[in-house]
C-alpha cells in the first residue's frame, strides 16, 4: 500500500487525476472504476481541464460506477448517473454507451446486480476510484457482520442517509437502498485509488489502514489488494505514524 499525503487539496486532485489519465494515456481503452460523492469533485474537474488541452482522450475508456440509489431516475439532480455526466461525461468525449452505473429503477434489482457483475467479468477494471465513509464503508457496502462479495441491493444505515443528506432537500428525501458493487467486486480491480480528506475521516483511516482486517471496517480489506495507492490530507492523515 503506498500512501501520499498532500498539504493543498489542488495537488491532492491533481495527483489523483494524474494517475487516472496515466492509465488511460498508456492504454487508450482502459476500463475506470469511478466514484461519487464530493471527494471526485476535484479529480474529475482536473480530468476535464486536461481533456480541454487536448493531453488525453476518453474516446476509447469504458467506465463501471460504483453505485447508484434505488428509486432515483436518472435525470433526478441527486442520483449519481446526473452526477457523472454534470462533472465529467458531458465534458470528455466518452460516448454514452461505453459508461455504466447500476440501474436503480430496474423492476428486476436482483437480475440487475447480476448483469452489472456480467459486465465486469467481460471488462476488468484497471483503476478503482474509492471514497471512504465516516463508518468505513467502501462503495456503499456498510459496516456488518458479514459482506456481499458482489454487487447487491443495500438498505442503508441511517449514519450514511445523514451524512448525504446534505444533498438533499430534506432527510426524507434521502433513499434507504442503493445498489451497491460489492467488496470482493472492487477487490477484483488490478488497481485501487483510495481517495481521503478531512479531518473528520481521519480517525477512521486510521483504523481502516493500520487497523484489524474486518467487516465492521469495509475499507479494511483493502489491505489485501496488492495494489492500493492512498491520497490524503493533511488533516485525513494526521492519525498515521
Amino acid at each position: 500500500m503506498h500512501i501520499q499525503i498532500f498539504d493543498t487539496q489542488a495537488e491532492l486532485d491533481a495527483s489523483a487525476a494524474n494517475l487516472l489519465i496515466d492509465t488511460v494515456i498508456s492504454k487508450p481503452n482502459a476500463v475506470l472504476g469511478l466514484a461519487t460523492g464530493s471527494t471526485p469533485i476535484g479529480i474529475y474537474a482536473k480530468m476535464v481541464e486536461m481533456y480541454r488541452k487536448g493531453e488525453v482522450s476518453f474516446s476509447g475508456v469504458t467506465t463501471f460506477n460504483l453505485d447508484e440509489y434505488v428509486g432515483l431516475k436518472p435525470y433526478n439532480d441527486q442520483s449519481y448517473a446526473y452526477y457523472m455526466n454534470k462533472h465529467l461525461f458531458a465534458h470528455i468525449d466518452i460516448p454514452d454507451t461505453q459508461t455504466f452505473l447500476p440501474n436503480g429503477m430496474a423492476e428486476d434489482l436482483d437480475a440487475e446486480c447480476v448483469n452489472y457483475d456480467k459486465m465486469q467479468v467481460l471488462k476488468q477494471i484497471d483503476v478503482q476510484l474509492l471514497g471512504l465513509g465516516h463508518n468505513g464503508h467502501i462503495g456503499f457496502n456498510e459496516p456488518d457482520h458479514a459482506l456481499s462479495g458482489g454487487t447487491h441491493v443495500v438498505k442503508l444505515k441511517e449514519a450514511t442517509r445523514e451524512a448525504n443528506a446534505r444533498f438533499f432537500a430534506t432527510m426524507d428525501e434521502v433513499p434507504e437502498y442503493a445498489i451497491t458493487m460489492g467488496v470482493g467486486s472492487i477487490l477484483k480491480a488490478n488497481s485501487i485509488l483510495l481517495v481521503v480528506r478531512g479531518a473528520d475521516k481521519a480517525e477512521i483511516v486510521k483504523q481502516a489502514l493500520t487497523g484489524p482486517i474486518t467487516t465492521e471496517v469495509p475499507a479494511s480489506l483493502l489491505q489485501t489488494h496488492p495494489r492500493v495507492t492512498v491520497l490524503l490530507d493533511r488533516e485525513a492523515g494526521r492519525m498515521l505514524d
